[in-house]
């Protein structure tokens, strides 16, 4: 299967490592899935490849596709899955996905070419906080097997690279690649039973542990090199899993304490490990060495007493680091380290008592010569890493919706006899109560108490938190978020929660309160972006949160970018989250607090997408300020930070682009920001008025949706542990964003990244005037430039084969005229704006990307169109399912971004 990486020639040409992957493909599926499978599969190919050349009689009547049996559907659908995910791999290893400047070297060239210097730099990230936050939002379709096996060949390609014709072990690398892709064609793709929150634990752990331990502590390297000093530790990572309880009620304490477990585990094995190469490197003898007194003094604690290391003091040092660290594991998780400590040692207390010890033998080895072992290499970046990750490896993010806060509290106060109907009160009643108790140390609850489950789970996890503090130190977890914010009771409601296991203290003596964990409020909707300042404001009025908060020095607030997309449509949701981080930033200068954003962005643009890079650029000036968190979600975790070259790239743009935001001058002139944020203002009007009356005014939209895409069967998929709706209704605003965005993706819609748009760009009269925002305004330029990846993506004319799914033709001919309609606007309304003549004309890489794509693609939309019609008429032959989920597997694989 020589060409089955050949949609076009130029596509070949510009990327070698795709012939390459896709020849071994098509070689493993001739030896593996026979002669006759090899042939359909490349007829199909060549088929769907010349339809996407627009070549003469290449149409839709022979695909190729009514030849498979069930069983050849399968095994098609893999060979396809796999090139997409063999294409994904080929595309991050030539860099197709990486943007030009997106590295702090140049972030720094470009600041001094503005007048900031390094100074600048420095001071900045002195205080800075930069963390990716790992959830487990289900959007992620492949197992974790299929993963590994394609980091394997990602391995193996770097041999190739460096000019390899063998493995380490002897294996000639050609075949070494085969035998991976074999493996992959082997492997079962699908999940046989639903995940459970450990199981996304496990999963997302391995990333921490392969990834972001030996990455972090090599990019502070090199950023030690650009700033010429040495930066604190603003990188850091965090996570959600097994922390976020949202509508999931598999998230409880036993939950929590697991994930901390076994971060503190990996963490600390990752240290064992560095230590025990360590000791092994440092042979200094004190008969050719100046050994510092304070080095021999940690060496004599040691307690080893060997004689062949009598004159090793270093390695004698690092030894009783070792059992040190190795009692620390048993003391804080129970299980003793894979390489047990051959010395007795007391545990350490904290990760900063391990960081005093590594630093003496550091400071010793810089007593002498010019100081090159000193905090260079391995020890060095053991030092970064314990600073970086603690105990702990990640900080967890705690999680719940603030009805469920509502109800714990109504239950405590009532138990308690403080008021019976905590839940009848408005919310000045209900302010003046909840800070009369935070005035008081004393707890609401009692263990002699009956309290239903709900309530008695809410408290069990934030006793929990507590012991967590007490175990790992307060970093572990420094977040409570609570979804659907509306109001200041809401984030009191959380610190009083906290209150109970101690982790809201009352100020004694004059002293402010003491916070533990900071209660954040997430604003989802566009109502909730839209009150997000007034409510900020009433927050830092009361004396004992402001005490809290400049005590602090920041606080954090999260900006939902999925619900308020589903809620408001593409521009309307980008312009709201854009206008409430402005209208912010006065709010918390008043209350004398940095602010910290969190932005809850998915993989797909509909969930806030796109370029990393370009979105934090395109934040408002002085919305930034060197703090930001960010979710990363599902699949794209794994195409983030499933390789350490990848890792890098990613978390390099993340960092540089954090310094352009906060540091650069704004682009345009405040006269211009004016004009444009008025035009915005009259786009995203005509945009949510559009959206809104297709969605949730169009009668029958909700029935054309659920039968015209595959969300019942996404549904069924083992991909996550939540449900994919937060209740039973089947209602829109009830669904989860992400199956809903997810679903308009497999179809080909794609309909919240754009639906709106294109009205409101025909609409809007001085075209001139768009231009010139298209061109010079970060904000609009990054927007436009997802809509326009989104419009790439689209297909309607594949999406209308999915027309007869809908019962009521009528009805799906007339809303699916108006889908088109729209598309139609925002294309032409897009290329108008940006000055081109087709879509991703100034983005070449990306559209020979996804032009890679499309013909591998369609016939998967096909053949997901035709099992979905016989699924729904009744067929239950097992294989019709299956084909269905490896179908959602490989389009999802295909487009990447897609949930």
């Amino acid at each position: 299967m020589a060409t089955l990486a050949s949609p076009s020639p130029s596509a070949i040409t510009q990327n070698p490592d795709i012939r390459y992957l896709g020849r071994l493909l098509g070689d493993v599926i001739r030896a593996y899935g026979g002669e006759k499978l090899y042939k359909q599969t490349e007829y199909i190919r060549s088929a769907s490849v010349d339809r996407a050349r627009g070549l003469q009689g290449a149409d839709l009547t022979d695909t190729g596709l009514d030849a498979l049996s069930l069983d050849d559907t399968l095994a098609f659908t893999r060979g396809f899955m796999l090139f997409s995910m063999l294409a994904n791999l080929a595309e991050d290893r030539q860099g197709v996905t990486a943007e030009p400047g997106a590295d702090v070297a140049s972030a720094v060239a470009r600041l001094e070419s503005h007048g900031i210097g390094r100074d600048a730099v420095l001071d900045l990230l002195s205080h800075a906080l930069i963390v990716p936050v790992l959830t487990a939002h289900p959007t992620e379709v492949r197992r974790k097997s299929m993963i590994d096996h394609k980091n394997r060949i990602a391995d193996l390609m770097l041999l190739k690279d460096a000019g390899r014709t063998e493995t380490d072990d002897g294996e000639q690398l050609d075949e070494a690649i085969f035998r991976q892709i074999a493996l992959l064609w082997q492997t079962r793709p699908l999940r046989r039973e639903k995940l459970f929150v450990a199981d996304e634990i496990e999963n997302v752990l391995a990333y921490f542990r392969d990834t972001f331990l030996p990455v972090l502590p090599a990019l502070y390297a090199r950023w030690e090199r650009v700033l010429g000093a040495r930066p604190h530790s603003f990188l850091r990572v965090g996570s959600w899993i097994g922390g976020d309880r949202d509508g999931n009620p598999f998230v409880q304490a036993p939950q929590l304490e697991f994930a901390l477990k076994r971060g503190c585990q990996a963490a600390i094995a990752y240290y064992l490990d560095a230590l025990h190469a360590l000791g092994a490197e440092l042979s200094l003898s004190t008969e050719l060495a100046h050994v510092p007194q304070a080095v021999l003094d940690l060496a004599e604690a040691s307690g080893d007493t060997s004689p062949s290391r009598r004159d090793e003091p270093y390695r004698r040092a690092l030894s009783g680091i070792y059992a040190r660290l190795a009692a620390t594991c048993v003391a804080l998780t129970g299980t003793a380290p894979a390489r047990p400590a051959t010395l007795k040692g007391e545990a350490y207390p904290t990760p900063q008592a391990l960081r005093r010890d590594l630093v003496i033998v550091a400071q010793g080895l810089a007593s002498e010569g010019n100081g090159a072992l000193a905090t260079g290499g391995a020890l060095g970046r053991l030092i970064r890493a314990v600073e970086t990750f603690g105990f702990h490896l990640a900080t967890l993010d705690m999680r719940q919706n603030s009805a469920v806060h509502e109800r714990v509290v109504a239950e405590l106060l009532k138990q308690a006899g403080v008021e019976p109907d905590y839940l009848a009160l408005d919310e000045y009643a209900r302010i003046a109560l909840l800070r009369r108790e935070l005035a008081s140390n004393r707890p609401l609850g009692s263990r002699f108490s009956a309290y239903s489950e709900e309530t008695a789970s809410e408290l069990a996890i934030v006793h929990a938190a507590a012991a967590a503090h007490r175990a790992y130190g307060p970093p572990c977890i420094t977040h409570y978020i609570i979804s659907k914010a509306e109001s200041v009771s809401d984030l009191l409601e959380v610190n009083i929660l906290l209150k109970e296991a101690g982790l809201w203290q009352a100020g004694v003596d004059g002293a402010p309160p003491q916070a533990a964990i900071m209660a954040i409020p997430l604003f989802e909707t566009i109502a909730d972006l839209e009150a997000a300042p007034a409510i900020m404001t009433a927050y830092f009025g009361l004396p004992e949160i402001a005490g809290v908060v400049q005590a602090r020095g920041h606080q954090e607030v999260m900006i939902g970018y999925s619900d308020s997309n589903k809620d408001g449509g593409y521009i309307t949701s980008t312009w709201s989250l854009y206008k409430a981080s402005q209208a912010l930033e006065p709010v918390f200068a008043d209350a004398g607090a940095a602010m910290q954003l969190f932005h809850g962005r998915g993989g797909a643009v509909g969930r806030g997408g796109g370029s990393a890079f370009a979105a934090i650029q395109a934040q408002p000036r002085g919305s930034v300020q060197g703090r930001i968190r960010i979710t990363e979600q599902g699949e794209v975790i794994a195409a983030k930070f499933g390789t350490r070259d990848v890792a890098m790239t990613n978390l390099e743009s993340m960092t540089s682009a954090t310094l352009l935001a906060s540091l650069e001058p704004e682009g345009i002139s405040p006269r211009d920001a004016a004009r444009f944020a008025g035009a915005m203002d009259e786009l995203s009007k005509n945009a949510f008025a559009a959206y809104r009356d297709l969605v949730y005014g169009t009668e029958g939209f909700k029935e054309f949706f659920r039968q015209l895409t595959p969300i019942q069967e996404i549904s069924g998929l083992k991909i996550g542990s939540r449900p994919a709706s937060r209740t039973r209704s089947n209602a829109i605003e009830d669904l989860r964003a992400i199956p809903w965005v997810f679903s308009w993706a497999q179809a080909r819609v794609m309909l919240p990244g754009w639906y709106g748009v294109g009205h409101a760009l025909t609409q809007f009269e001085d075209k001139a005037l768009l231009a010139d925002m298209a061109q010079h305004w970060a904000f609009l330029k990054s927007a436009l430039a997802n809509l326009e990846m989104v419009l790439a993506k689209s297909d309607l004319g594949i999406a209308a084969r999915y027309l007869p799914l809908v019962e009521d033709q009528a009805g799906a001919e007339a809303i699916f005229g108006r889908i088109k309609d729209g598309w139609g606007q925002a294309h032409d309304g897009l290329l108008a704006a940006t000055g081109q003549s087709r879509l991703l004309e100034k983005s070449p890489a990306l559209e020979t990307s996804i032009r890679l794509r499309l013909p591998y693609i369609e016939p998967l939309n096909l053949l997901q169109v035709e099992l979905l019609k016989r699924h729904r008429a009744g067929e239950d032959d097992a294989r019709i399912k299956e084909g269905i989920e490896l179908s959602i597997n490989a389009i999802a694989t295909a487009l990447r971004n897609s949930g």
